[in-house]
């Protein structure tokens, strides 16, 4: 099955698991993935992540987090940037996410970082998805 937006089918399937309460979501790899993943894992969204391989399929494991009321850490997701309209800020112009309270995923040319290291490194770029 060919996908046009692997990232958006990513966060989907995040949003999902998180919904029905489940313990971990398989996800196929990529950089571009990864390293997203890495960032939901240092902004404190998931417990931890690890690569398997699965019927000879690359996939990344998910462990989702939950609050003691059962609730899920992730409260929502959204893609910003698509394959049919693409968007780019500076990192004067870089949105904030719910005052601060959220994160925003940016791809810059020193990498994958969120809206506030990539304020601090003054480097912009296309915005992938916010997390809050």
């Amino acid at each position: 099955m060919s996908l046009s937006d692997p990232v958006a089918d990513m966060l989907t399937k995040v949003r999902n698991a998180c919904q029905a309460r489940f313990e971990s979501v398989d996800i196929p790899t990529s950089k571009l993935k990864l390293e997203i993943t890495k960032i939901l894992k240092n902004e404190g969204y998931i417990k931890t992540f690890k690569k398997v391989t699965q019927d000879g399929r690359n996939l990344i494991r998910i462990f989702l987090k939950y609050d003691a009321a059962n609730s899920p850490i992730i409260h929502g997701l959204k893609r910003i940037s698509t394959p049919g309209r693409r968007m780019y800020a500076g990192y004067r112009t870089l949105p904030r996410v719910y005052n601060g309270f959220g994160t925003l995923i940016v791809t810059t040319s020193v990498g994958v970082t969120t809206g506030k290291k990539a304020l601090e490194k003054k480097a912009g770029g296309e915005m992938i998805c916010t997390i809050w």
